[in-house]
């Protein structure tokens, strides 16, 4: 009787999904430099002799007052361009659902209980350490280390120049779907302070007039973009953060079909929202003055920061490589050929870089407090830590990589298909 494994983990995909993944991955790498860019600037300025223009190009408000608009430059950053990343967001994981690689049970398994274990664990080493040390107070910010930023790791992969094989790729991103939509999730559960219903109705009511609309074939920007726009200002008039408007809006657009429109307007907007809402963001978000060497060593010691650090680096790695362990434990199935589990502890300890999100879930727990710098200091240190141990085990499999990449790029015939992805449809 024969002892073979009754599936394999972390297989490459088809040729269109792989095909596909690797054109949205390219565009992600760009977006991710442009957000190290970004935050580098930000911290730089924020700490030099100057930082008093930062904080007040920062908080300089402008917006109709009448309509509850009247916001900060870094609120407009984070609740109006990151409604256009969550736009994307909502595109993306419509897609994935209905037509890409998590329209499979059997492959959505994977990445789906590794996103969801690297968003228990980095929440529990969170709020284990802040009641350890004394400081319950503080566990509002317990989603902050939950988050991984794809773009932010892609940016770490091209600048090491790794040659991440495609399945890896594919479950990073694919994780990091999933993790997206289960911190659109939390953060509409758990990070709105008040709600009040007549505006989240109109918003709801306006979100399904763009959805019948752009179902019946509307294409006209200028006819979707009135509604799609109202629909985020009655949302962040109702309580809920403005941002799930754009996954919301994201849903309601059609993949397959006559109508289908998902991937076009995903193609579209994605260098929009990684070329420049991104950015912008991270620009104003991660601007924190610590205040000299002094100021950052104390800010390393803080019960918030060392949460945020131990749930980014220790936590991320628990839940997404202790996952993928036991469902391979549990269900008899074994990496594919090409793999060795030190890569998904390399990925593991890369989906530790966590930015854009948790910058945004720091913003709601703590708003613009002392806390709330401690915060980020937590997620800047714990995503480079990440980073740069990641990167260790990554590099030491770069050798691998490359001949899997070489199998994964021949073609002998030509055709624009290489030649492995013709032997997996024979």
């Amino acid at each position: 009787m024969s002892n073979a494994p009754s599936r394999r983990l972390l297989t490459r995909g088809s040729w269109a999904e792989v095909s596909r993944l690797t054109e949205v991955l390219r565009r992600e790498t760009v977006g991710g430099m442009l957000l190290l860019v970004a935050a580098t600037l930000a911290v730089a300025w924020a700490n030099s002799p100057w930082s008093h223009s930062y904080h007040a190009v920062s908080d300089f408000t402008v917006g109709p007052e009448s309509l509850h608009l009247n916001l900060s430059i870094s609120a407009w950053a984070s609740d109006g361009l990151l409604a256009i990343f969550f736009f994307v967001v909502g595109l993306e994981l419509k897609r994935e659902f209905v037509a890409g690689d998590l329209r499979d049970p059997r492959r959505a398994a994977l990445p789906i209980l590794a996103a969801v274990g690297g968003m228990v664990m980095p929440a529990v080493i969170f709020v284990a350490i802040n009641l350890v040390m004394g400081q319950p107070q503080n566990l509002a910010g317990w989603a902050v280390p939950t988050a991984t930023d794809v773009a932010f790791a892609l940016a770490v992969l091209a600048v090491l120049s790794t040659h991440l094989p495609a399945a890896l790729r594919t479950f990073l991103l694919t994780l990091a779907v999933v993790d997206d939509l289960l911190a659109i999730v939390v953060i509409a559960f758990f990070y709105t302070d008040h709600l009040n219903l007549g505006p989240l109705a109109l918003s709801l009511l306006t979100i399904a007039v763009f959805a019948i609309a752009v179902q019946r074939g509307v294409r006209a920007w200028w006819l979707l973009l009135p509604p799609a726009v109202v629909a985020w200002a009655l949302l962040h008039a109702s309580g809920v953060h403005a941002t799930v408007a754009g996954v919301l809006l994201g849903f309601t657009v059609p993949v397959l079909g006559r109508n289908g429109w998902a991937e076009h307007l995903e193609r579209r907007l994605r260098p929009l929202s990684a070329g420049v809402a991104v950015p912008v963001f991270a620009f104003f978000a991660a601007g924190v003055t610590v205040g000299g060497l002094s100021g950052f060593a104390t800010a390393l010691t803080h019960p918030v920061t060392v949460g945020v650090m131990a749930g980014l680096v220790l936590g991320k790695l628990l839940g997404v490589f202790g996952t993928t362990f036991l469902l391979a434990t549990f269900t008899h199935a074994e990496l594919d050929d090409d793999l060795a589990w030190r890569d998904v502890f390399g990925l593991a300890l890369l989906a530790g870089i966590g930015f854009t999100v948790s910058l945004l879930i720091g913003e709601l727990a703590f708003g613009d407090t002392p806390t709330g710098d401690d915060v980020k200091v937590g997620v800047l240190v714990g995503s480079v830590a990440a980073g740069l141990l990641a990167s260790i085990v990554l590099l030491s499999r770069n050798a691998a990589y490359r001949r899997i990449e070489q199998l994964e790029t021949l073609d002998a015939d030509h055709d624009g298909v290489p030649d492995i992805y013709h032997s997996q449809q024979d």
